[in-house]
């Protein structure tokens, strides 16, 4: 049985969920936070970015930290420190496709090096009570599908649950995830398992469910601008509360709370910065939404970022 409190988790997305991201997510509703990845060296060093990002104590909801290395020496103090930091939880990225990641013999590398990775995994779980989930991917690529095993191979090293990404490291996160794979897993090991993979909204997530048996869903890039969805999957899930229509005057108050957790975090400066993405997806869905981006990405003040959203969204309730 996997020890939370939701069926439905945050997926960790590096520069994006951040405590901002989690604070606003969690203001929803239901759901279970994880944290961006952290590399162990840079925690080890005690580097002030990947502290910061470590450090969930001031969160009042149970954080799963995401570490991300290739070697298992480190593990035992970074997970130690993580455990100091508030972590609820340990997981374990084995599936960052991204090229820095799989050069330093880490993420989706790890699927490639199953003695690397069993090493790790036991490090981690010897160093704290905490439990230990592992995040990978259906293989590396499609010539070397190894979910499965590498699912074995986690349970058989103390792994407490496992979440599988349905796309190989090739394929990055285009295509559509395969979801026998995650249901292949499930039905190989008897420890939980986390489907991530095409969840984009309440349906897609009861669908993966029944199609899989897995015992939760991870949602990730659906989130994006769509802060909301977590807690809808949730309430759907636990109660088939079905989702009501999002209203323009909804998404710019998200927009403007999001803002203002990016600015206390990260200083006025940085914020403006780090909204500019956000801005782009929270109107993804909205007329004329593309003037809108261009306009906002050109802004260099806080005042007329805000000018230009409410300009932007008052013009939505004229619809």
């Amino acid at each position: 049985m996997l020890d939370f409190d939701s069926k439905v988790f945050l997926a960790p997305m590096a520069g994006i969920t951040d405590k901002p991201m989690r604070r606003l997510v969690k203001s929803f509703g239901g759901g279970q936070m994880v944290s961006e990845m952290v590399a162990i060296n840079a925690i080890q060093r005690k580097n002030p970015k990947s502290y910061k990002i470590a450090d969930v104590r001031d969160e009042p909801y149970p954080v799963v930290v995401q570490l991300v290395g290739g070697e298992a020496a480190l593990f035992d103090d970074a997970c130690k420190l993580a455990a100091e930091l508030g972590a609820a939880s340990i997981d374990i990225n084995m599936g960052c496709p991204v090229k820095k990641i799989v050069n330093n013999n880490s993420g989706s590398y790890l699927m490639k090096d199953m003695k690397l990775a069993a090493d790790i995994i036991r490090t981690a779980v010897a160093a704290t009570g905490l439990k230990v989930s592992v995040k990978f991917r259906k293989g590396w690529d499609h010539d070397s599908v190894n979910a499965v095993d590498f699912a074995r191979m986690c349970e058989d090293c103390g792994a407490s649950y496992v979440t599988v990404h349905g796309r190989t490291r090739s394929d990055f996160y285009a295509g559509t995830a395969d979801w026998d794979i995650i249901a292949e897993v499930k039905a190989a090991v008897k420890i939980p398992v986390i489907g991530n993979g095409d969840v984009a909204n309440v349906y897609d997530a009861e669908k993966m469910l029944k199609y899989t048996g897995a015992d939760a869903v991870m949602v990730g890039r659906g989130a994006l601008g769509n802060p909301w969805l977590i807690s809808q999957i949730h309430d759907y899930l636990e109660k088939g509360v079905a989702p009501t229509p999002i209203s323009p005057a909804l998404v710019k108050d998200t927009l403007l709370t999001h803002i203002k957790e990016l600015t206390a975090y990260y200083g006025e400066r940085l914020a403006l910065a780090v909204s500019r993405k956000y801005v782009c997806w929270y109107c993804k869905n909205c007329r004329d939404a593309r003037r809108f981006r261009e306009n906002y990405v050109r802004i260099n003040n806080f005042a007329d970022a805000f000018a230009e959203i409410d300009r932007y969204f008052d013009s939505l309730k004229e619809e």
